[in-house]
């Protein structure tokens, strides 16, 4: 089995925090959307020999809702005419909330979405402007009920938390208002101040703070618990799900599952080896186009590919099997591992290695010891 990924890069505006490859030329939507349809065609053979059927489809960017309704039944004809998809696939879609209208809603119902992913982000009409988000609380809350008007019972919602001078109690109030919304999945992120990005610049001028570690770290476990008492389940780092209702597609990256990148900037991965297009929307159209994609390969050695398990498997709260890696990786892992054991940043338990709740928020320096050079 196997999922596909579909980058759509058009964007409205940029956020600050974003490092995402887009591009607000909406412009070229229908020339993208043709090339990604070409891409499919030429591309679709691998599924069979290398992949195998398609349990999950995610349209994700970028902001997949600013394709047009045209564009979308367009490009999901051709997903289905290409591909060898489940019958009871996970399709999701990423939306903004401003997106979501009477009308686009009553679209979506008419196309194989059966999940929908918000970026709510935060319910603050303050830290929504600082972050150049262009819709307001009452639109997610709007569109979530449109969505339910319509059918769709499987909706997440994204949230961002440490923001400069944010404090623990307007934390705790997103958190309860993104809970009012009763939707069954929510991912949530720190503010990340990523090089590159309008927000790492005001970071550089000194306009903005980074938050207090020690705060960050109570927002994080104050998330953990309320959720816990909503009755979702913490199945990785940064996301919740009530039963049933985990992200398939998420999980097949942690999982090591092969999935297919299609559009600028998306990857591949079939088990052993990575393929990616060019992060630039003309290279990609024109490459498409002439019938010369401009993509890149990389073979994963064995310590890439451990690493590669160490650096997902252990976001998950399944964890790291060990007797599913070499008797030498095996051997290593568990050096590597003694002393945050001992620390209680890691369990070990019928030969799986978990973080532990202590170590879920260090949990990029515990793996970085894990890895080989």
């Amino acid at each position: 089995m196997a999922g596909l990924y579909i980058h759509i890069p058009f964007c409205k505006s940029r956020c600050v925090y974003c490092d995402f490859y887009s591009t607000t030329s909406l412009a070229l939507a229908q020339r993208y959307v043709d090339a990604l349809c070409k891409e499919m065609e030429s591309r679709c053979k691998e599924q069979t020999d290398r992949y195998g059927k398609i349990e999950t489809v995610y349209l994700g960017g970028g902001t997949p809702s600013q394709l047009s309704g045209a564009l979308l039944y367009q490009l999901f004809a051709c997903i289905y005419q290409s591909f060898d998809i489940s019958s009871d696939a996970e399709v999701t879609i990423e939306c903004n909330p401003d997106d979501v209208t009477e009308s686009y809603a009553e679209m979506l119902k008419t196309l194989p979405v059966n999940r929908v992913s918000m970026g709510a982000q935060t319910f603050s009409p303050e830290r929504l402007l600082f972050l150049r988000r262009r819709h307001t609380a009452e639109q997610t809350t709007k569109a979530v009920n449109l969505l339910r008007g319509v059918g769709i019972s499987n909706i997440s919602v994204d949230l961002m938390y440490g923001f400069p001078n944010e404090t623990l109690a307007e934390w705790e109030r997103d958190i309860q208002q993104a809970l009012v919304l009763n939707v069954e999945h929510l991912s949530a992120y720190a503010l990340q101040y990523e090089e590159g990005t309008p927000l790492y610049r005001m970071l550089e001028r000194g306009e903005v703070n980074e938050i207090d570690e020690e705060l960050e770290r109570q927002m994080y476990f104050r998330l953990i618990d309320a959720l816990a008492e909503a009755g979702f389940e913490h199945y990785e780092i940064s996301n919740w799900g009530k039963p049933g209702h985990h992200s398939r597609h998420n999980s097949s990256y942690w999982n090591q599952i092969p999935y297919i990148g299609l559009g600028a900037a998306a990857h591949s991965f079939d088990g052993q080896n990575r393929q990616w297009n060019v992060a630039d929307i003309h290279k990609y159209m024109n490459g498409i186009e002439k019938g010369e994609p401009c993509v890149e390969y990389e073979e994963l050695t064995p310590d890439n590919h451990y690493n590669e398990i160490v650096m997902t498997a252990l976001r998950t709260s399944d964890g790291l099997a060990l007797d599913k890696l070499s008797s030498c990786s095996a051997d290593y892992c568990l050096k590597q591992a003694r002393r945050f054991v001992d620390d209680g940043l890691l369990k070990i338990d019928n030969q799986f290695l978990r973080l532990t709740r202590k170590g879920l928020f260090v949990s990029d320096m515990v793996m970085a010891e894990l890895m080989k050079v």
